[in-house]
């Protein structure tokens, strides 16, 4: 049975912005987001994070660096009796050519193929006009950009809603 999802960006959905987040230190979680995604879970939706880090490429920082600050974001979501179902990430930098680095929709297609996961059932919310593009080019149409201190141009965006925050 396929399974809908709500696929979330981490930087400026889940946290607050700091560019090349990987301490633990800088990472502060977004007002509401765990009340979101309590809510969004009982709706009965699977919660997936779909991340683009190019920090890593660029040797900002470590994938295992990276992998140290989602062990402990992924607690605190525990703690919260709040479950994510996977985590998608891009180490790759803006020039490369792989499929995983959104606008491209690699890692939707990814977590559609390994979960399962209807589509035309399932929201991504972000906040750059890049998570949309992917969202749309793997079939999700449901869409949100929240405001989160990224330019929007709401009248040319392919977003179905805007919100100032996810709360």
């Amino acid at each position: 049975m396929a399974i809908k999802t709500i696929f979330l960006d981490r930087d400026g959905v889940i946290n607050k912005e700091v560019n090349y987040l990987h301490k633990i230190d800088d990472f502060e979680f977004i007002e509401g987001i765990f009340d979101a995604c309590l809510y969004f879970q009982n709706l009965g939706y699977q919660i997936i994070i779909v991340s683009n880090q190019s920090g890593i490429s660029r040797g900002y920082y470590t994938e295992n660096d990276y992998k140290i600050l989602t062990k402990w974001m992924l607690a605190k979501f525990k703690d919260k009796g709040i479950t994510i179902l996977d985590i998608f990430y891009c180490p790759h930098g803006p020039k490369s050519n792989c499929e995983c680095r959104k606008p491209n929709p690699g890692m939707f297609i990814e977590a559609k193929m390994k979960h399962n996961i209807e589509m035309k059932l399932s929201w991504m919310i972000g906040d750059k006009e890049v998570d949309i593009e992917a969202a749309n080019a793997s079939g999700i149409r449901n869409t949100i950009l929240v405001r989160s201190g990224h330019k929007i141009d709401e009248s040319n965006s392919a977003a179905m809603f805007f919100l100032d925050s996810i709360q």
